[in-house]
């Protein structure tokens, strides 16, 4: 029997192939260029991607100065807040002073109105020594030299509208006349105001 042996051949033309291809490839002009053409692509990636490094080191560095800027800007702002609340509350304690004092100028709007009215009824042979408040009534005590001022002095007051209903002498005394003095008359009237207490 013949034996032939065909693996042989088959190397040989293997071989052959891989020679060809890596002549023609490598060793010819077309494998130089190839090579030029890989390192250009490499030193364009290296380029690129150094570009792109510098460029996020860049950017980076200016979000760190934007954000360290806003961090100073809100601790400015926060001083800024402070003193508006501050002068928030300094205004809130200075309305409620303002709102007091009108309170209180309207309060005293009756009493300042029934002391002017009385001080004008006054005739003048007639002085006031006492003014009190008793419940809703108003007592005047005073001295007069004569009835008819004290009748004056009465009239002016019904006629004022400050007082409700008729102003009474509650009571009058004629003290005797001295050496050094004349007659005088010691009084006591009663009226009731139409508004709020004079105290």
């Amino acid at each position: 029997m013949i034996k032939v042996n065909l693996l042989s051949v088959d190397r040989e033309r293997v071989k052959r192939k891989a020679a060809k291809f890596s002549l023609g490839s490598i060793g010819g002009i077309g494998g130089q260029k190839a090579t030029l053409a890989a390192s250009l692509i490499l030193v364009a990636a290296v380029l690129m991607i150094g570009w792109w490094y510098v460029s996020l080191n860049n950017s980076s560095k200016e979000l760190d100065e934007q954000i360290a800027e806003a961090q100073r800007e809100t601790v400015r702002l926060q001083s800024v807040i402070k003193q508006v609340q501050q002068f928030e509350a300094r205004r809130a304690q200075l309305q409620q002073r303002v709102t007091l004092i009108e309170q209180l100028r309207k309060g005293q709007t009756g009493p300042v109105h029934m002391l002017d009215v009385i001080s004008h009824s006054l005739p003048d042979t007639m002085w006031l020594t006492e003014m009190r408040q008793t419940g809703n009534d108003i007592l005047i005590d005073g001295q007069c030299m004569t009835l008819t001022s004290l009748s004056d002095f009465i009239s002016g007051l019904e006629s004022s509208g400050v007082f409700a209903g008729p102003v009474e002498i509650v009571d009058s005394q004629a003290q005797p006349p001295t050496p050094t003095s004349a007659e005088v008359i010691k009084f006591t009237v009663k009226a009731h105001p139409l508004s709020t207490s004079v105290s």
